[in-house]
């Protein structure tokens, strides 16, 4: 088991694991292969990651990334950080937000931004309570998908 903020995450949905971080799947994707990579140490803000940790994160970022685009047809790339309240974090834990994106996916390209904002309740996004969250069955099986594309011998 994973620490994601408070929440446990099982092994099942992890899918890629380095020195200081793993990926998982996301419970309430924006769009097929949003996921997210995650410190394994839980620190709040992306300036409580050590420099080595940073490193890491941007590196498997990138690694990750590359396999996103491709394996969910992407033309792009979106990453976001929410780093701290303010700025729309909800789960207390260094993340980034890695989305595959596709020519017209979005009328408006910031509007992503809004669905990643959980603190939006009046729109009907992915976060937002009225949206169901994947089944763990689902989750694994994606998170299996992934999980052969990439060496995970930390």
């Amino acid at each position: 088991m994973f620490k994601f903020g408070p929440n446990l995450i099982p092994e099942t949905q992890i899918f890629y694991k380095s020195t200081y971080c793993f990926g998982l799947v996301n419970l309430k994707p924006i769009v097929a292969g949003h996921v997210l990579v995650v410190s394994k140490r839980l620190v709040t803000r992306f300036n409580d990651l050590t420099a080595e940790e940073a490193v890491d994160m941007m590196l498997s970022t990138k690694k990750i990334s590359a396999i996103i685009e491709k394996q969910y047809q992407g033309s792009s790339l979106t990453f976001a950080m929410q780093d701290g309240p303010e700025a729309g974090q909800t789960v207390p834990h260094v993340h980034m937000h890695i989305i595959p994106r596709r020519k017209g996916d979005y009328a408006n390209n910031d509007d992503i931004y809004e669905d990643l904002d959980q603190r939006n309740k009046h729109k009907k996004g992915p976060d937002n309570e009225e949206r169901t969250p994947r089944s763990a069955a689902e989750m694994k099986e994606e998170a299996d998908f992934l999980r052969v594309f990439f060496n995970n011998d930390e």
